[in-house]
């Protein structure tokens, strides 16, 4: 048994990994900016005028920390960039900071995105491809991930970032398949973003928690970056037609070639380093759209 801080607990993949972490055996500390009514004893909250860490880290010791915090929205980051670098950056290097002073030992993992890369010049996508980010978000995480690279290699932390590729999901409310719901829904017309032949390397949540586990427990941990995905390519067209396929009514939609800032056009990830740890997909995108659509009706 291990004893684990999730920080951004209250987040889509916080809560996931965080029951996921409990249901297994583990001691699980949550943070975040939400008041947890429930779990008072395990559970820090964070003033999010003022994110500090150094009571969390110096009245509790832990094994592992995860972020799961910082903003995720690539148009957000266009239109309040400082906020972005706050959650995204700021809120990395005050962690680190904290698990320096208080406890050198307790791992860190960081989760950051694959938007470090941008358009890649080729594919599939490899941790040593270059970095070239087409939005603020994607530079903040980038940051991020170099902070990380920092403490370890000036202070000998444990650290590692994991680039998370398209990850979806029950408890996820916004992007793609969300926002296709909402339209289904509320419009006779749909218009969608892009052309279609954009493309994504989609991993179902509970395919994503056990990636982050097997790097928290197999990975070195010496200030790297490592890939996030299942290494299969999807277009847009393709997973848009398997969700609407899913709904009992038929669907009109089209392409409106319109593209949006700060997405890239093609993606898919070499995972062979994720491979390496033990990863081994365990949901087809049918079977993960299949379980969320069932969750989007529930709450409909």
């Amino acid at each position: 048994m291990k004893k684990f801080l999730v920080i951004g607990s209250k987040g889509f993949i916080g809560t996931h990994l965080s029951t996921h972490l409990e249901n297994s055996g583990n001691e699980v500390w949550g943070a975040d900016v939400i008041v947890d009514y429930e779990n008072t004893h395990h559970y820090h909250l964070i003033d999010a005028s003022n994110p500090g860490f150094h009571e969390i880290f110096n009245n509790e010791s832990y094994d592992i920390c995860i972020n799961c915090s910082g903003a995720a929205n690539v148009s957000d980051s266009l239109k309040h960039p400082y906020r972005d670098f706050q959650l995204n950056t700021s809120m990395v290097f005050n962690i680190l900071e904290a698990i320096r002073t208080y406890q050198p030992e307790c791992k860190f993992i960081n989760l950051s995105s694959a938007a470090v890369y941008g358009n890649p010049q080729s594919l599939p996508i490899k941790e040593s491809s270059n970095l070239l980010p087409i939005s603020p978000y994607g530079y903040h995480k980038l940051m991020s991930e170099r902070i990380c690279e920092e403490f370890h290699r000036f202070f000998g932390l444990k650290t590692c970032s994991l680039r998370i590729f398209s990850a979806y999901g029950e408890g996820l409310r916004k992007q793609l398949f969300w926002d296709l719901h909402h339209k289904a829904i509320h419009q006779n017309k749909i218009e969608l973003f892009g052309s279609g032949n954009e493309s994504r390397d989609f991993i179902y949540i509970h395919d994503l928690i056990q990636a982050i586990l097997v790097v928290a427990h197999k990975a070195k941990c010496e200030g790297q970056s490592i890939n996030v995905a299942n290494g299969e390519e999807i277009f847009i067209k393709d997973c848009v037609k398997t969700f609407y396929d899913l709904f009992e009514k038929s669907v009109e939609y089209e392409f409106s070639q319109q593209v949006k800032k700060g997405d890239p056009n093609n993606w898919v990830a070499d995972i062979s380093i994720l491979k390496s740890l033990g990863y081994k997909q365990k949901y087809s995108l049918e079977e993960g759209l299949e379980n969320y659509y069932k969750w989007l009706r529930s709450i409909a």
